[in-house]
């Protein structure tokens, strides 16, 4: 299992999901996607509690519709090196370390240049606040907050879950995170229905974010000084997992992130993490994609020791 993970990484980072593989068959979390959003249409309604009953059976039906497929196709590859690499090619659209690289990246270049028309339209592609109420900081610091949290929702997690179960586990991940991005966020609609989804993916996340944030703080200029500081900071975070690499992030970097943030119409009025340092600079996602492209190089290197060992 550990082998095809690395295997997986390797395929992603290298190639990431072809335009013309999304254009001729899409991609797996679109077909998730596809299943959630039938069942929402179809169970989301009544009391909160009839709401909540049917959040509960969303998650067992999306799970069971990913694990049967997964945990058949694990079984029918017999061992060796050839159902190693297989599973990893089967494994591989489920890692996101390329798309989200490139999704910072294009946020990061036009910033950098002074280009903060096409950075904010950039990062409102990877964010849900206002993309119309941030300056070069608030975009710099957005693109880097997206970073910090989806490099373990995206990479260590399913990863983690993959090396530990192969297929059926980086699958039912991802099952599991589709569902909190589309109906685990406390607004009216999702409130009740999307509680179950919302604290599976609390449990699931636990140990790949604090495994993310530890990883930040290996590639700091100054790691022990970016461990304390994620200690210190990564439960002020409003998530119980986010907080961890985001802390770890940002005192690897030497800015604040976290902070008040406009949703629409709505302010968020969040704790500051590594609070006493300056505002994230124009350049800082570029150095937070150097840091992030050094944490997945160790994470893979991890990896393939697992696999040799």
């Amino acid at each position: 299992m550990i082998g095809a993970m690395a295997a997986a990484l390797a395929l992603d980072a290298v190639l990431g999901w072809p335009q013309v593989a999304y254009n001729r068959i899409g991609h797996p979390v679109t077909w998730m996607g596809r299943l959630i959003a039938l069942l929402d249409t179809r169970l989301n309604d009544g009391t909160p509690e009839a709401r909540r009953r049917a959040g509960v059976l969303t998650v067992v039906v999306t799970l069971a519709a990913v694990l049967v497929p997964a945990v058949f196709l694990q079984s029918a590859l017999s061992g060796g090196l050839t159902a190693t690499l297989v599973t990893g090619l089967l494994a591989w659209p489920l890692v996101a370390a390329r798309s989200l690289h490139d999704h910072v990246a294009a946020v990061a270049v036009p910033l950098a240049a002074g280009d903060i028309a096409t950075a904010r339209g950039e990062v409102a592609k990877i964010v849900g606040r206002d993309p119309a109420q941030l300056d070069a900081s608030g975009i710099a610091r957005a693109a880097i907050e997206s970073l910090a949290e989806n490099a373990s929702d995206g990479v260590i997690a399913p990863l983690f879950w993959g090396a530990i179960f192969g297929l059926p586990g980086i699958a039912a991940y991802k099952a599991i995170n589709t569902m909190d991005s589309m109906i685990g966020h406390r607004t009216p609609r999702h409130e009740h229905f999307g509680r179950a989804a919302a604290r599976v993916d609390d449990v699931a996340n636990w140990i790949p974010a604090r495994l993310t944030g530890a990883l930040f703080c290996v590639v700091a200029p100054a790691p022990k000084a970016a461990l304390k500081a994620m200690r210190r900071d990564a439960r002020k975070h409003r998530s119980p997992n986010a907080g961890w690499p985001e802390a770890a992030m940002a005192a690897a970097l030497g800015c604040r992130l976290s902070g008040p943030r406009v949703y629409g119409d709505r302010v968020a009025d969040e704790p500051w993490l590594n609070a006493d340092a300056p505002d994230a600079t124009a350049a800082a996602p570029g150095r937070s994609l150097d840091l992030y492209r050094r944490a997945i190089l160790i994470a893979g290197a991890v990896l393939v020791a697992g696999w040799v060992a």
